[in-house]
């Protein structure tokens, strides 16, 4: 496997303000200075009633289907509230999981999926289904705001009855991190990773409101590095470029793609 070198390379790592701690390991590990550009807050949705509904009837679903670690956490929190748990979950449910870092999080609870599709996107999951869809009943706990409508549509389509609730929402920061904001004006910042296409929009967001009007001018230099195809199609959309994208689709695809966009520089 290649080793990717950072050697001191100035990175701003956008991630959940919760999940920051991971990325930062992986990009120190390689060498990076890593400065945290926490782009996500997560909470709960504006109500709880659809998913604890949906939790209540879980004997009802073939599949529960998992694409992010968010929605495996707030389910096995939801379920803790009526002494249920994942682990426990009825005979006849299976459990899909989009992402290395999703199974993985399943396994530690006990109760690990029992499909995980070969890439870690959710394309790859309706590329991959174990089976046709037909008359399936399907529980989709997603993101409230601003995820995509993809799988539910493509499962429908299918012939398969989805259940799409929220799970959690992710809404943005208040401000940059001081230090992220003065690296930026300062022209320090040599690359910026992004980990979803939230993160890029609540970034641009951030960055028009705490680096003012030339915001974009401050950005020329910098590489811009994305960790999947929807996430570089948001770094087009918003930014005009995208210098590099993970394959695989994970934290170390993203250090790997962060390396290369930087000797390319």
């Amino acid at each position: 496997m290649e080793v990717t070198v950072l050697s001191s390379r100035v990175v701003a790592v956008t991630r959940a303000e919760q999940q920051l701690g991971e990325a930062r390991t992986l990009f120190e590990r390689a060498g990076a200075r890593v400065l945290d550009l926490p782009a996500l807050v997560i909470g709960p949705p504006d109500e709880w009633g659809p998913l604890d509904d949906a939790l209540e009837e879980l004997e009802a679903f073939h599949w529960l289907v998992f694409s992010s670690i968010n929605g495996v956490e707030a389910v096995e929190q939801r379920l803790q509230r009526i002494g249920r748990n994942l682990s426990d979950r009825p005979r006849g449910l299976k459990i899909a999981a989009v992402g290395r870092k999703t199974a993985a999080r399943l396994e530690q609870l006990g109760a690990p999926a029992d499909f995980v599709p070969p890439n870690f996107v959710a394309d790859s999951l309706l590329e991959h289904f174990p089976v046709s869809g037909w008359g399936q009943r399907l529980l989709l706990p997603r993101v409230q705001s601003g995820g995509r409508t993809l799988l539910a549509e493509a499962f429908a389509e299918a012939g398969t009855r989805v259940v799409e609730v929220a799970a959690y929402e992710s809404s943005c920061p208040n401000h940059l991190p001081l230090a992220t904001a003065a690296a930026l004006r300062q022209g320090d910042v040599e690359a910026i990773t992004f980990t979803s296409g939230k993160t890029v929009r609540h970034s641009v967001q951030l960055l028009r409101q705490d680096l003012g009007e030339h915001w974009q001018e401050l950005l020329a230099s910098v590489a811009l590095v994305s960790i999947g195809p929807q996430t570089s199609a948001t770094c087009l959309e918003l930014l005009g470029r995208v210098d590099a994208e993970a394959d695989p689709h994970d934290l170390e695809g993203l250090v790997a793609a962060c390396g290369r966009a930087l000797k390319a520089n």
